[in-house]
């Protein structure tokens, strides 16, 4: 085994996901030498919607990336809600804190974005490199990590380690830390299509009832999503959760072709020859479904720790928003005198995030147990819907799109809830 230095790095984050790349990249601006490992190459593709809320976009934004169309973004301005007979377009809020777009952009060259703007920042990088588990020192503690480069072994040491290697967290499982049954879990699948009709939308489209061509009485399970990506394609999918009696029972993929068969046929989503490319599948671990968060040297950040939005399906900005967290305290930790003292510092990780969003995310899994009840679902879209004004409170309780403190009645209302709420701890 090729074996490296006494200490490699300050910190190796595994993972050039969005998660990854935040963390390294606010760590390297704080100075730090950080080794960001990734076991793919770039480019490559991830299964995903491809939109982006203000929330991601803020994200974005605070690591210097330029989100001008002139760079290759798509805005919107909003959501767009339907159901078989009725729609209703919400332009995201006027706030303090976030943009008031959002964006679409393929995982293709996004990811490597975010890992490059890390690199330029001081942050390095070594791609094909499958991170294989931890290295302990002789009290237990996360020391560094073992993987594979080209087939060979190698080692790497640094004092923290940041995972953030996707859903599957096996670098978490390596430590014992197994994933929460009880919280939500989405599964969700896309396709790309060629739809020059729909490429263009100043809305990203989410569609609340999922009839079926074969029986169009019958109410599918799920939510489904149109997002214009601006270059004569759309993406195209849909999600399930684990609250619906049809998780798990359910192919996916059929479900997705039954639902666009229903679809206007001026689109092209129901025509085969338009498609580009097979349907991609993907687990959504949701409402810090893996905690904790902090154990023995490593934070785990993005959906390694199961932070994806129960409301949602969002993963992007609260992977971002984690990576940013755990820099900060990376930072702080390394800088303290004394190994107590730097663990210490290290605990305070899941605590921190427990505060940032614990008492959202417990909101979050009582609205997921809600829609499961195809009779709740059902009362929403029937009637919620024909009220706009309560519709533009219900998107920003969705989005987690609230300033504080309040400047309005709504978000007095969403941030009154959330402080009423139980917060998601790491004991919970």
């Amino acid at each position: 085994m090729t074996t490296h230095g006494a200490s490699d790095a300050d910190v190796i984050v595994v993972g050039a996901g969005p998660g990854g790349a935040a963390s390294a990249y606010h760590l390297a601006r704080r100075g730090l030498d950080v080794l960001l490992l990734e076991k793919t190459r770039f480019p490559r593709e991830k299964v995903c919607g491809d939109g982006l809320t203000p929330r991601s976009v803020a994200a974005l934004l605070r690591m210097g990336i330029d989100t001008t169309p002139e760079a290759g973004w798509i805005r919107n301005r909003g959501l767009r809600v339907m159901t078989t007979d009725y729609k209703l377009e919400l332009d995201w809020p006027d706030l303090r804190h976030f943009p008031n777009y959002g964006l679409t952009r393929t995982r293709l060259d996004f990811d490597e974005m975010l890992a490059r703007q890390a690199q330029h920042h001081g942050a390095r990088m070594e791609c094909g490199v499958n991170v294989t588990g931890p290295q302990f020192d002789l009290a237990g503690r996360v020391i560094g990590v073992n993987a594979k480069r080209d087939g060979k072994p190698v080692s790497y040491r640094a004092p923290v380690v940041i995972a953030a290697d996707g859903v599957a967290g096996r670098f978490a499982l390596s430590l014992g830390l197994k994933r929460d049954e009880k919280r939500p879990m989405g599964v969700a699948v896309r396709r790309y299509y060629h739809a020059p009709e729909r490429t263009h939308d100043d809305y990203l489209e989410s569609w609340l009832e999922l009839r079926s061509a074969q029986n169009p009485d019958v109410l599918q399970p799920g939510y489904g999503w149109i997002f214009g990506l601006g270059d004569g394609r759309v993406n195209v999918g849909l999600g399930v959760l684990n609250s619906s009696t049809a998780y798990g029972k359910t192919n996916y993929r059929r479900l997705l072709n039954d639902w666009l068969e229903t679809t206007d046929p001026h689109w092209g989503l129901n025509d085969e020859s338009n498609a580009e490319g097979g349907i991609g599948g993907a687990a959504l671990p949701m409402g810090f479904s893996r905690q904790p968060h902090y154990s023995r040297g490593v934070m785990l950040v993005g959906d390694s720790g199961g932070m994806v939005n129960p409301f949602n399906g969002e993963g992007i900005a609260y992977a971002m928003e984690a990576g940013e967290v755990a820099a900060r305290i990376s930072a702080q930790a390394l800088r303290a005198r004394s190994v107590p003292a730097r663990e210490a510092i290290l605990r305070t990780y899941p605590d921190v995030m427990s505060t940032r969003l614990g008492s959202y995310y417990r909101m979050g899994g009582i609205f997921v147990d809600l829609i499961g009840r195809p009779e709740i679902m059902r009362l929403c879209t029937e009637r919620g819907l024909r009220h706009p004004r309560l519709m533009r409170l219900v998107l920003k309780l969705l989005a987690n799109l609230a300033d504080w403190p309040a400047k309005n009645t709504s978000d007095y209302i969403v941030n009154t809830l959330e402080v009423l709420t139980p917060r998601l701890s790491r004991r919970a």
